[in-house]
């Protein structure tokens, strides 16, 4: 009989202090089996099984700290304190100007140079009614990469085992009011190994968001006619791909489906499900051959594809309305959203 189960092993240590960084690893008695870091909430390994039981790891990533420290390209972190960009690192709220960390071309990406996927985590083993989790909690001080507030967030990962699914849930509450946003950044590759291109993808979007050079919002488009339009199953076929979908289904807090990703290769298939309005999709093209992950795996253009769910970018500096849902959160409010990442083999 298959048996869910957690353990705990040493990953590194700091190299400021010598704080030991632990690897938590969740089994759902199915095949399905992550690993994740106090460092970043890093999904460091997501083993899923194919269609004759064989577990490969789908998630791009490092075997050691040191790496992750100096030189990860968001490989499985939790990114906040605001996923994606925002234009020229400012915004404005309530007329108050806040100016935040710029690291990526004068814009603010995924929270800064030391934001969520940068710091350390607090994770607790649990035991719940689906199967095993683990609940990972930090604050985020007032101020931190210039953001005002202090955020008391906390991410839970599920493994179930009724359907073989990895959800995420997130949480956060401010005693200021702040602007928060936060997703998962995992690199998936559903063959286990080489190129993630020859996947095939559907999004449950009818428009994307045309951006400049620097990857900052112009306009919402029509995905109609163009290579955008993954509305029907389709090979991703190009690297090229970092943009911004909106989801076609209504913003009510609960699940829907977005998107899903097949391996012909493999057979395995993951379907994901979300409560948040637009998925970010990312076909690893900054990827140049120059970083060596797993096993010694060298992560060429396309190794792996992102599907992050969360707001638009840029929303802070958007008029609220249907197509820029707000980020603001106040105190007394609670942020929520969650995401479901569901595995089969055909």
């Amino acid at each position: 009989m298959n048996t869910a189960a957690i353990s705990v092993r040493e990953f590194g240590r700091m190299p400021a202090d010598g704080r030991p960084v632990l690897e938590y690893t969740l089994d759902n008695g199915r095949g399905l089996r992550l690993c994740a870091l106090e460092y970043g909430g890093i999904v460091n390994q997501l083993w899923v099984p194919d269609a004759q039981g064989r577990s490969a790891n789908v998630a791009l990533g490092f075997d050691g700290l040191e790496d992750y420290l100096e030189r990860n390209p968001h490989f499985g972190v939790i990114a906040g304190r605001y996923a994606n960009r925002i234009a020229r690192s400012r915004f404005m709220l309530d007329g108050h100007s806040y100016f935040v960390d710029d690291n990526d071309f004068g814009n603010c990406l995924h929270g800064g140079r030391a934001g969520f996927g940068q710091q350390l985590w607090q994770i607790e083993p649990q035991t719940v009614e689906e199967g095993v989790s683990l609940l990972l909690s930090r604050t985020s001080e007032d101020g931190e990469m210039g953001f005002p507030g202090r955020l008391q967030v906390q991410v839970r990962y599920t493994l179930a085992s009724a359907d073989n699914s990895w959800r995420v849930d997130y949480e956060a509450r401010t005693d200021r009011p702040t602007v928060c946003s936060l997703t998962s950044h995992v690199y998936f590759n559903l063959a286990g190994g080489g190129s993630a291109i020859d996947h095939e993808l559907q999004l449950l979007a009818s428009r994307y968001t045309e951006v400049d050079e620097l990857g900052i919002p112009l306009r919402h488009e029509s995905v109609d006619g163009t290579r955008y339009d993954f509305r029907r199953m389709r090979p991703v076929a190009d690297a090229r791909f970092d943009h911004n979908w909106l989801l076609d289904h209504p913003l009510d807090g609960s699940l829907h489906p977005a998107a899903h990703l097949r391996c012909a290769a493999s057979g395995r298939e993951m379907t994901l499900l979300t409560t948040e309005p637009c998925v970010q999709f990312y076909a690893g093209k900054w990827l140049d051959g120059s970083l060596r992950g797993h096993g010694g795996e060298v992560y060429a253009q396309g190794a792996g594809l992102c599907l992050e769910t969360q707001h638009a970018p840029d929303s802070p500096n958007r008029a609220t309305g249907p197509d820029w849902p707000s980020t603001v959160l106040r105190p007394g409010e609670v942020y929520r959203s969650s995401t479901v990442h569901r595995f089969s083999a055909a």
